[in-house]
């Protein structure tokens, strides 16, 4: 006979079976686990493709400053005897600011009036000896013509006659002269009392009453002026790499140490031509128009910006580490595959959308749906065709970095043909176009035919399919992409090691 149960081992039997049950369904949860994620990605790292904005933007340094800036020197020599305004002053044009002792030029104002004086009573004797002479040479020339007075006494007459006319013109000439001169002096006489030449700031002062300015050689600076501070620019240095992608219009913002906590925003004013090397390192100025309105920036300060050259909206974009997987060995990580997708439906959707934007009108865009409609039939037929010798776009593994000068002219010749395809199928739409609608049509056609191209691996039934896809814009963390792709699709960014 078997030993009653008592109460303890009834315990004991209920406490093995509930650890028996807790194992049991440990086990079952982690055979769930495994087999609710695919086989597949035990053996791959993977990414999702997303659809969101990409923002491309430029980082660089630069300096604020006023638009215009003014230096109010000196055209006169002396002792400055009044400042009249002080930094951070507002002027107004025509405003004195300083004056320079003017007893030099006054003196040499007097001293002009005298002179033209004295040559004024030489003019008056000077006419007096013509009038004489002229009446002298009159009466010889009455009495020559009676045989009374010889020849050459008429000849000594008209001699002295031009001679005194030559003596009124000097005279007058002088006068002339004296009176340039005394001028002269009276513009530097006006000239003592600096004026404003615009409607500004005092941003510095260089001088001081008493002290005495020489302006024998160059102007000396007296003040800088800014005409207007509520307009501000910033001279941005960016460096060559990066220069072709800055155009006037574009926003910019910007922060300044002096305001951690705040913002600014500025636009694109002009893109200079004057590079500049230091230390084998080339950069342009990028001039920064910026609103101060409000008066916080101030003149001189330093800001670090960023120039936002490309922002797209709602585009599929995938992180850059898939862009730089390559599998070791191709045919054997990848295993029996499909054929590269030619990724036509990304240029078809892209050139909707850029149809899109040219605002057509019901005829135009009866001529873009043609076709386009005709594109995609010859892409379907041509997909459902087998195609021997290549994955990519145009065949092989696409628009990746060429082997050579070979590879890049391959690559140019099949973009030229890809181009002249597009013109040909859209030649009767684009004929419909305006001028405005045309170049910016040519422009995109341009830009999607030359985009880069390279292959992803998409993950189809656990095995890696490859997929080549068009690059554009990137932030360098994602980058936009383009194909026969879709958002949600799990695109291989490295292997796994094997446990």
């Amino acid at each position: 006979m078997g030993r009653p149960a008592t109460p303890a081992n009834i315990r004991n039997l209920r406490r093995l079976g509930a650890i028996v049950l807790a194992v049991a369904a440990a086990v079952a949860a982690l055979w769930w686990w495994q087999q609710r994620t695919p086989a597949a990605e035990s053996g791959y790292r993977t990414v999702a493709v997303e659809r969101g904005d990409i923002r491309v933007a430029i980082s660089a340094t630069g300096t604020l400053s006023a638009i215009s800036t003014v230096t109010v020197g000196s055209q006169v020599s002396g002792q400055v005897t009044e400042v009249l305004v002080d930094f951070n002053d507002k002027v107004e044009k025509g405003q004195v600011i300083a004056r320079i002792d003017p007893s030099t030029y006054q003196a040499q104002i007097a001293q002009g009036n005298a002179q033209i004086a004295s040559a004024q009573a030489q003019l008056r004797q000077a006419q007096a000896s013509l009038r004489n002479a002229e009446l002298d040479y009159r009466r010889k020339t009455a009495l020559g013509g009676q045989q009374l007075v010889a020849a050459s006494d008429i000849d000594l007459a008209r001699a002295a006659r031009d001679q005194a006319q030559a003596q009124v013109n000097a005279a007058r000439a002088q006068i002339r002269q004296q009176q340039a001169s005394t001028q002269t002096t009276r513009v530097n006489l006006e000239r003592t009392v600096i004026r404003s030449p615009v409607d500004g700031v005092v941003l510095t002062r260089s001088i001081e009453p008493g002290q005495t300015v020489a302006a024998s050689l160059q102007a000396p600076e007296l003040f800088v002026l800014a005409e207007d501070l509520s307009q501000m620019k910033i001279e941005l240095a960016v460096d060559e790499s990066d220069i072709g992608q800055v155009r006037a219009g574009q926003a910019v913002t910007f922060t300044a140490d002096a305001f951690p906590d705040r913002r600014f925003k500025g636009t694109v004013e002009q893109v200079r031509l004057s590079a500049t090397t230091t230390s084998n390192v080339v950069t342009y100025p990028v001039v920064v128009t910026v609103d101060n309105s409000d008066g916080t920036l101030l003149p001189g300060l330093t800001v670090n910006a960023e120039i936002e050259v490309s922002k797209r909206t709602g585009v599929l974009k995938l992180a850059n580490a898939a862009l730089r997987y390559k599998p070791a060995d191709d045919a054997a990580a990848a295993g029996p595959r499909a054929p590269a997708t030619r990724g036509g439906s990304g240029i078809a959707e892209d050139l909707a959308r850029a149809a899109a934007g040219l605002r057509l009108d019901a005829t135009q865009q009866a001529a873009f749906d043609a076709a386009a409609a005709a594109i995609r039939q010859r892409q379907a037929a041509r997909q459902a065709a087998p195609q021997p010798g290549g994955n990519g776009l145009f065949g092989g593994r696409g628009f990746q970095s060429g082997g050579g000068n070979a590879g890049g002219d391959l690559q140019a010749q099949l973009r030229q043909r890809m181009l002249e395809r597009f013109q040909q199928d859209f030649a009767a739409f684009r004929a419909g176009l305006d001028d405005a609608q045309r170049r910016q049509w040519d422009a995109t056609v341009a830009a999607l035919v030359g985009a880069r191209r390279t292959l992803v691996y998409k993950l189809v039934d656990g095995r890696p399919q490859p997929v080549m896809v068009r690059i554009g814009a990137s932030d360098g963390t994602d980058t936009e992409i383009a194909g026969d792709v879709r958002a949600g699709d799990r695109i291989v960014t490295g292997e796994r090691a094997a446990q």
